[in-house]
């Protein structure tokens, strides 16, 4: 007798796995005496995995009621897994972060007020540990716990990745089993797999409304540009007829138009950020044609091919290198202009392209990911990862994250595992949460690691 292997449907499937889930939520929870203390690290966990926001009962005199819920929807509004938790002085402190990342099982970025002191550890494909470092530097000096949390968090919430979990705002009813997750259990149960299919979509739908609002605020700043090289090619009242003009200033000045058309064309059918690099690779073709025609009228010899100016590159072709130092970073030579070539040497500030955001007028660079792409069209492949070592911008563009949410900008890098407010459990780098508040492993206090040995 021939004998036919059976296999379930996909959704036979799902309801067996789904009703074997409901069959352990009902259960109930284990009990608290086997798992956490009254103010042990899973009680913090079991609270974040909840709401962004958790203040110990006896840390309460840190953060008021209203302060930590102003700051909890802050963070909700932002969208963004970002975790704070403010404790007392004496709160044991050995693997604190690799615990808590352990216990509340998302990933993210997780911020500590201990006493008077903070820290921060998030998960790379969130943002950098460079990037995190250099934000727990930039808010060291507040020693109130409301301004401090609400720097930080304003910081953040500008330059991290990711989406805020979905265990967020569901209640403790039933048992300790919120009933939040009873309706979605039920709920695809009842679907199937057509439910499952539902928040895929979903996800996929906030993600590209994400990117949709930051080509919006980055269309803005291209806009600039390109209304910039315009005014140019207007200031530079060239005509191709007039006395003097050869073949090689008409190819110049025909080149320079080609790339404002190509420029305005590309911007209009952008739909993504990554989209806007060929926008800016024009606009940087353009500025030299003119910087070529200008020495050719002038009877100067021909400028030499050098990227535009790091500090705005409006100012056009870069005539120099200098040394720079951003906040919190290390020095670097930068391409500049002549002018801001002048300032830096007379000891002031270059003339920085800042851009609006959330949390007011920024730098380019400390303005989120969406200007990776706007750069790496102005600055090429090989030039921009030295020019923006660092800063928030560079460290965010290094990670697979980066790549699949705003296109690589420079560079190629692999993506996949998981985003920012996943749930992955234990399966994260252990490395991105190691040290901090004076453990083994070095960290602010303990003479080392990666906040270099103190505030």
């Amino acid at each position: 007798m021939k004998v036919v292997a059976r296999t379930r449907s996909l959704p036979g499937l799902l309801l067996a796995l789904l009703l074997a889930a409901l069959t352990v939520l009902s259960m109930g929870p284990a009990p608290a005496s086997a798992t956490t203390t009254a103010t042990g690290v899973g009680t913090i966990a079991d609270a974040l995995r909840k709401s962004p926001v958790y203040v110990d009962p006896a840390a309460s005199a840190q953060l008021s009621t209203a302060d930590a819920d102003a700051l909890a929807k802050r963070i909700e509004d932002a969208d963004k897994p970002l975790f704070v938790a403010v404790l007392p002085a004496g709160f044991p402190t050995q693997d604190l972060f690799q615990n808590l990342r352990t216990d509340t099982g998302v990933t993210g970025l997780y911020a500590i007020r201990l006493g008077d002191r903070f820290d921060a550890k998030g998960d790379s494909a969130v943002l950098p540990r460079t990037a995190v470092t250099n934000l727990v530097t930039s808010v060291k000096g507040d020693t109130d716990a409301k301004s401090q949390l609400t720097d930080f968090t304003d910081r953040a919430l500008a330059n991290m990745g990711g989406s805020a979990p979905a265990s967020w705002g569901s209640s403790s009813d039933d048992g300790g089993v919120s009933t939040g997750a009873l309706i979605g259990v039920g709920a695809v149960v009842l679907l199937g797999g057509g439910g499952a299919y539902a928040l895929v979509r979903r996800s996929r739908r906030r993600k590209a409304e994400e990117r949709r609002a930051a080509l919006d605020r980055l269309r803005v700043v291209v806009d600039e540009d390109i209304t910039a090289f315009g005014e140019e090619l207007d200031r530079l009242d060239f005509h191709p007829a007039e006395a003097g003009a050869d073949d090689a200033m008409r190819a110049d000045y025909e080149r320079a138009l080609d790339a404002y058309e190509q420029a305005k064309s590309a911007m209009a059918a952008a739909t993504k950020p990554e989209d806007v690099r060929p926008v800016t690779e024009a606009l940087e073709d353009g500025r030299f044609s003119l910087a070529q025609l200008a020495a050719r009228r002038e009877g100067r010899p021909l400028p030499e091919r050098r990227p535009p100016c790091f500090f705005d590159p409006r100012h056009g072709p870069s005539a120099a290198d200098a040394v720079w130092t951003p906040s919190g970073g290390a020095p670097r030579e930068v391409p500049v202009c002549a002018a801001d070539q002048a300032r830096l040497a007379d000891g002031h500030d270059p003339a920085i392209r800042e851009v609006d955001t959330d949390y007011g007028r920024r730098p380019y660079w400390d303005a989120g990911p969406a200007y990776g792409p706007w750069a790496g069209g102005y600055f090429g492949g090989g030039l921009l990862p030295g020019l923006l070592v660092g800063t928030l911008l560079g460290s965010m563009m290094a990670t697979p994250s980066y790549a699949s949410d705003y296109g690589t900008g420079y560079g190629d890098f692999n993506t996949g595992g998981y985003g920012g407010g996943d749930v992955s459990g234990a399966d994260f780098d252990s490395g991105d949460f190691s040290g901090g508040f004076g453990d083994g492993g070095g960290g602010d206090f303990g003479g080392g690691g990666d906040f270099g040995g103190g505030f």
